[in-house]
Formats: C-alpha cells, structure tokens, sequence
C-alpha cells in the first residue's frame, strides 16, 4: 500500500525528464516536417507582417498535433515502463491529463 502512495512521487521527476525530452524531439520534428513541406528553415512567426493569416494557422496547426502526438507517446511510453517495473500505474484517478 505504500508503494502506491510513493509512486507519484518518483513518477514526478521522471515525467519531468520525459516531457522535456519529447518537448525537445517534438520541436525537431515539427522543424523538420516544416522545412519537407514549405523548403524553409523557420515556420512562420504569429507576429511576422510578411506572412498570411493561412500559412501561421496551418504552422500552428501542424506544430500543435506534432506536439500532441509527441507528448501522448512519451507520455504513455513513460506510465508504461513504470508499470511494468513496479507492477502500479504512475497515476492514480483515470482519465485525461487535463
């Protein structure tokens, strides 16, 4: 019983260094998918006056699900592994992050 009451703790900082990680692999792929899709080293900025309402919504657009995904994936990646080594799910109530 103790163990569970524990577990969030440890969980804690490991899903710190995990979300920084894929916050970092996430903006690497976003960069990448970027410059495949429009040949161009920097996506759009909001405040760029030279750039189209439509050109910064679909970079936010893409930006955002290559996040998403990204964060999903660590995020079950890492509630996995912490399972399979303790034999408890890192989080205590069910449902969504947010």
């Amino acid at each position: 019983m103790a163990k569970k009451k524990k577990l969030p703790l440890v969980y804690q900082p490991l899903g710190f260094a995990l979300s920084w990680a894929g916050g970092a692999l996430a903006g690497l792929a976003f960069r990448k998918a970027w410059k495949a899709v429009r040949h161009e080293d920097d996506a759009p900025d909001a405040l760029d006056p030279d750039r189209g309402w439509g050109e910064i919504l679909a970079a936010a657009a893409v930006q955002g699900a290559i996040f998403a995904v990204v964060r999903s994936a660590v995020d079950r990646t890492g509630a996995k592994a912490i399972e399979r080594s303790t034999g408890v799910w890192p989080v205590k109530d069910e449902g969504g992050r947010d």
